[in-house]
């Protein structure tokens, strides 16, 4: 029932104005083809009516002729018929037009451009609600007012003696009907009620004015929708004498219009479709729906119909009367059918000011007025002038244009969003990390390395042309000072050719001082997609005879400098690849049975690359021993925010937050590589410190050291982020 209330409802809105759009086309060829104009409309009005809701992609929509055809095929007529182009090829041309365009929506539709309709922003969207409810609202109101609407807003008002009170009182007493009736019933939706009350209205006012009893040239109502000769037949043997026109030159001649009327066709159609899903929390088949409008503009043609899109007007008269399926759309081209088969004398009396006052108060509801708190908030109150530069250029330019100044500077403030995000997250000397990664306590008293004069730099986010010379920046230092440039890629999430350019820049400062760009971490595919090891090779960044080399993991890069610098170091100083508990340094000087008692307790765990072994809301008691792999050791700093404070490998002890009963300083490891590590709790080391004093002893003199020397580098890297 609320498909055919929905469905009805919207008809009495948009065959009125189609049958308007046919008369306006067919204006410039001379005024006898006006009532086949108004056929042509209400034909379109049918044929789209009963084709896209069959094969659309929207639940809501109702179709019909619309402005934009409008506009597009009344500029081709004009300029066809002066010209001097006979009339009958006109038309024919003008047919042929909506027939290409329709082909060229379905093309649309099948290569997926639809698609992109669903990264429009919310302020986008918000701004064109808004927008289509403040056209709606002013060229009704000179509809409203009993004036001409052809005359415009502007003149209207400034015309207060053009004024029809009549109209006044009829479009009042509607709109009173549309606000008030929804709190006195809901089985009948609130337009009909209103139209019904318009109409009575109208009658009383025709009953004590004889003069409003006429339909002809009378301003007040729709009028009769035909006339003498605009049958059918007629309109389709004008709309195709013949066939002898189609030829190459014909082609070309109609196809960039063509390519024109579908493209905005499918623009208003799919902005339209938006606006309805966020007014009735529903989604639509974008791709779908260009197919369906196109075999609906196609069929309209071969009609002798002019073409059309999704309505705005109609379609959220149809939400607001019940409809909720694909039926509602049908049910409108089954109306228009029918209102020109049978019920054209009583249409005609509909008030022109009770359609005007419905849709005036549709399109006040369509304004979003909760934006309007986005200006309070320093945060939102840009996305709150993207609302109203679209909402300007919407009223003052087109609808087309609104979208594309929206989406641009919504696209602005993404940049501007993802620029502000650093994109380096940690950053560490070489000395810190060679001491702590290829010395520690496999190279007891050997003499301490400066860091073969590398920086590792553990880069994230986007790194796009937004980010570009934030990335420049960051680096750019560091080739005066460094001979090897280490950059972690493991937590960067997307990669350009801009970025590339940059790195490369870096790479070139690097290669005249004979120095090196290194690449570790890199993950094997971003969320994109994109596989960064080929594109970093493939733009140019790292070649075999270059300066910049990439590997898989930090401990390769880390080997690899080593080597380079100190080719003959001696095998004992590169820590094991995997050591069993009872190997561990820290155990050389325990007692043989101490060892073995602390063998009986550890439990052992392997954490796979990428997975926390203690997270900040999972603190265990416990302290760790690595038998292999690394992990990096972070402190959790407030707002999602890490400090990284050391690398940790085979042999290396460290603990957690807990086991010291620290509950405010938040430690989190999370595995580099695969790593497998010795667990030891609490409340087990307890029991072994009982027992087994020096074994506890030397456990707590490496945390203490393992500590030190994560205070160390993180008291290093919060000075060197100082200004």
């Amino acid at each position: 029932m609320g498909d055919l209330w929905g469905g009805t409802a919207a008809m009495l809105v948009a065959l009125p104005s189609a049958i308007a759009f046919g008369v306006a086309i067919m204006a410039p060829l001379g005024g006898a083809l006006g009532a086949q104009g108004a056929m042509a409309g209400m034909l379109g009005a049918i044929a789209l009516g009963l084709v896209v809701p069959v094969l659309g992609g929207s639940t809501r929509l109702v179709t019909a002729p619309c402005a934009p055809a409008a506009a597009v095929l009344a500029a081709l007529a004009a300029g066809f018929a002066h010209a001097g182009m006979p009339t009958a090829e006109v038309l024919w041309l003008l047919a042929l037009i909506g027939l290409l365009a329709g082909v060229m929506q379905i093309a649309l539709g099948w290569v997926g451009i639809g698609r992109l309709i669903r990264y429009v922003p919310f302020p986008v969207v918000s701004g064109y609600l808004s927008g289509v409810g403040l056209i709606i609202i002013g060229s009704q109101l000179p509809n409203l007012l009993g004036v001409d609407a052809g005359q415009g807003l502007l003149h209207a008002l400034q015309q207060p003696a053009a004024w029809r009170w009549e109209s006044v009182l009829i479009g009042s007493a509607v709109a009173a009907a549309m606000l008030l009736m929804p709190l006195l019933t809901k089985a009948i939706p609130a337009p009909i009620l209103a139209l019904l009350a318009g109409m009575l209205c109208y009658g009383a006012l025709a009953w004590a004015d004889p003069a409003l009893r006429t339909v002809a040239h009378n301003p007040m109502l729709v009028g009769t929708l035909g006339s003498a000769g605009a049958d059918l037949l007629g309109t389709l043997g004008m709309a195709w004498p013949s066939a002898d026109f189609l030829n190459r030159e014909t082609l070309v001649q109609v196809a960039m219009p063509a390519l024109t009327l579908a493209l905005l066709l499918s623009i208003d159609t799919l902005k339209t479709c938006v606006v309805i899903d966020a007014m009735s929390d529903s989604t639509h088949d974008s791709n779908r729906e260009l197919i369906g409008q196109g075999v609906g503009n196609i069929a309209s043609a071969l009609l002798g119909g002019i073409p059309g899109a999704g309505t705005m007007g109609a379609s959220l008269i149809n939400i607001s009367s019940g409809g909720s399926t694909k039926l509602s759309g049908f049910v409108a081209g089954v109306a228009s059918l029918l209102a020109l088969v049978l019920l054209a004398p009583l249409i005609a009396w509909v008030p022109v000011a009770a359609l005007a006052a419905i849709l005036i108060v549709t399109g006040f509801r369509m304004i979003d007025r909760h934006s309007l708190s986005f200006f309070y908030a320093p945060d939102t109150r840009l996305d709150f002038m993207v609302i109203v530069a679209v909402i300007v250029v919407a009223l003052w330019g087109s609808l087309v244009a609104a979208s594309s100044v929206g989406v641009a500077l919504a696209i602005l403030l993404f940049i501007r969003e993802h620029s502000r995000v650093s994109v380096v997250r940690g950053r560490t000397e070489g000395a810190h990390v060679f001491t702590r990664r290829l010395h520690g306590p496999h190279a007891a008293g050997a003499e301490d390395a400066d860091g073969y004069g590398a920086v590792v730099i553990e880069l994230q986010g986007n790194l796009f042309f937004g980010t570009a010379s934030q990335l420049h920046a960051a680096l750019e230092p560091e080739v005066a000072n460094h001979k090897y440039v280490i950059l972690s890629m493991r937590r960067v999430q997307s990669l350009d050719v801009t970025a590339t350019h940059v790195l490369e820049q870096i790479k070139n400062q690097l290669e005249k001082k004979d120095a090196f760009l290194v690449f570790c971490d890199i993950p094997k595919g971003l969320p994109s997609g994109l596989k960064m090891k080929r594109f970093l090779k493939e733009t140019g960044v790292v070649q075999p005879t270059s300066k910049a080399f990439a590997f898989r993991q930090l401990a390769e890069a880390l080997k690899w400098v080593q080597e380079r610098e100190h080719p003959y170091c001696p095998v004992e100083f590169a820590p094991p690849a995997s050591l069993e508990w009872k190997d561990m340094p820290v155990l050389a000087a325990c007692a043989p049975d101490a060892v073995e008692a602390l063998g009986q307790v550890l439990q052992l765990h392997s954490v796979a690359p990428g997975k926390k072994l203690i997270h900040h809301d999972r603190d265990p008691d416990s302290l760790y021993l690595v038998k292999s792999g690394s992990l990096g050791v972070e402190l959790a700093l407030h707002k999602k925010e890490h400090l990284r404070l050391a690398q940790v490998g085979p042999g290396d002890v460290f603990g957690s937050s807990g086991f010291f009963g620290d509950t405010h300083t938040v430690i989190e490891a999370t595995a580099l590589e695969v790593a497998e590590v010795y667990q030891l709790t609490r409340s087990q080391f307890d029991a072994l410190a009982q027992q087994y004093g020096a074994l506890a002893t030397a456990l707590m003199a490496a945390v203490a050291r393992s500590t030190s020397l994560q205070m160390g580098n993180a008291v290093a890297q919060r000075g060197e982020a100082q200004p």
